[in-house]
């Protein structure tokens, strides 16, 4: 089940976001006049058409679905009958040219603004941004971190979760700067603390930075019993059942959830014993048998079980993060330029090599992460989707050959000049951007591999 999650997710997340890209080419295309011939999502064979509209445009649905096109009237790419010249791309001023490229990235951030917006106002749980005790040494324990402090901004920015609280410190890593981040102690004092990014590895960048700097949420101590379980999960298989307590795991006794947690992720694979407790009845010897799960460059063990939660200690440690609707047009286009402005800025850095080619993740990672969003519902599926819009509209804006970015990169030629760039030099950047992209696509190829396997 847990597979076929994963495909479906995948399958659904990138047709939804070729068609918004497409779509955006199709729409103003026809806005300046265009024909357009054909509206195809995915490549190769088409297994589904239908010709619709009184310039009997085909859509189409082909067999690989990664990618798809808009196809226009065009005198360069056939023949074009004398009454039909005045709609054909070519024909049409570089600006009408421009805006129509422009038009499937733009959509594609359109799209995202979209969604946060929705997720804005219907509100986003959320992780108070308490503060555990930091690691002696830890750039945290220098800057004075304590257990019990609320982080309440980062530099002016205002922080609400701890996911927001690992986002505006990620951005900032990226500078190296120091900020100041202000708090509210256990006792209610409100201060602030200058935390330093020095002994920060490039590599931390690419894992929990949160971490790598000595900052860790507070936990509750939670009993070793288990709440909820995954259908398909390693505890599932093994018999275990919501409310089941477990009292050892091979031989060594457990004392809290954590404790249970960190025997599970130690063991990915391998077979544990389990002394469990139901009801009244203690079941001796449950054989579990951890799933094993690679992410982040790391291996580790999961049987899908959660524990069981107290609401009443819950209840101060969870909020819910909602604005207005016109507040959070605001919140989502900010959102949206942040995101898009870190995955440039992320991508320079791996041209210069300050952080490693690693991160570049291709369609496994990508379908691997549809389907874990998937499962934790549907509010973490549409962030994911405004994730992989903004970068999808990023990359294709991108000045590679091929790409919506190398079109525009002539356009922008021809504006200046006043000439068009002549289809020589057009033809030899489409061989140089076919073996970027396709070095690009290996590369990311390469890296989903690795991690599939294991580093």
């Amino acid at each position: 089940m847990s597979m076929l999650l994963t495909v479906i997710a995948f399958i659904v997340a990138l047709s939804v976001l070729i068609v918004v890209h497409e779509y955006g080419h199709y729409w103003v295309a026809r806005r300046c006049g265009v024909k357009v011939l054909r509206f195809s999502l995915g490549f190769g064979r088409p297994i589904w058409s239908r010709t619709i509209g009184p310039d009997a445009t085909q859509w189409v649905l082909a067999a690989i679905p990664l990618g798809g096109y808009v196809k226009m009237l065009d005198e360069r790419e056939g023949d074009v009958a004398p009454h039909e010249v005045h709609r054909a791309f070519n024909r049409k001023s570089v600006w009408q040219r421009f805006a129509i490229v422009v038009a499937g990235p733009a959509a594609n951030f359109l799209a995202a603004i979209a969604l946060y917006w929705v997720l804005f106002v219907h509100g986003i749980p959320g992780l108070v941004p308490v503060v555990g005790e930091p690691p002696a040494g830890s750039a945290a324990a220098r800057a004075g971190f304590i257990a019990g402090d609320t982080v309440l901004g980062v530099d002016g920015s205002v922080v609400r979760t701890w996911q927001d609280l690992r986002w505006v410190v990620l951005q900032r890593a990226l500078d190296k700067a120091p900020v100041s981040v202000e708090l509210k102690t256990a006792q209610g004092e409100v201060t602030s603390r200058q935390l330093r990014f020095d002994g920060l590895a490039p590599e931390d960048l690419e894992k929990d930075v949160l971490a790598a700097l000595g900052l860790s949420r507070q936990r509750l101590i939670l009993p070793p019993v288990i709440g909820e379980l995954t259908g398909s999960g390693a505890a599932t298989r093994a018999g275990l059942r919501s409310g089941d307590r477990v009292l050892s795991v091979d031989g060594q006794a457990v004392e809290n959830w954590d404790a249970l947690v960190k025997s599970v992720r130690a063991a990915p694979g391998r077979t544990l014993q389990m002394r469990v407790q139901r009801g009244e009845v203690e079941m001796q010897n449950v054989a579990v048998t951890p799933d094993v799960v690679d992410e982040g460059g790391l291996r580790f063990g999961r049987i899908g079980a959660s524990p069981k939660m107290d609401p009443e200690a819950m209840q101060g440690m969870l909020v819910n993060v909602s604005y207005g609707p016109f507040e959070s047009l605001g919140k989502a286009v900010a959102k949206t330029w942040e995101t898009a402005l870190f995955s440039l800025r992320m991508l320079g850095k791996m041209i210069v090599g300050e952080v490693s080619l690693k991160n570049l993740s291709g369609p496994i990672t990508i379908a691997d992460y549809a389907g874990q969003s998937a499962q934790n519902g549907w509010i973490s599926y549409l962030l994911f989707l405004g994730l992989i819009s903004i970068s999808l509209g990023v990359l294709n804006l991108l000045p590679v050959p091929l790409l919506d970015g190398g079109h525009l990169m002539y356009y922008s030629v021809e504006i200046i000049t006043g000439k068009p760039v002549p289809e020589k030099v057009m033809e030899a950047g489409q061989h140089v951007g076919m073996t970027l992209l396709f070095v690009l696509m290996a590369f990311a190829l390469f890296n989903d591999i690795n991690r599939l396997i294991g580093n």
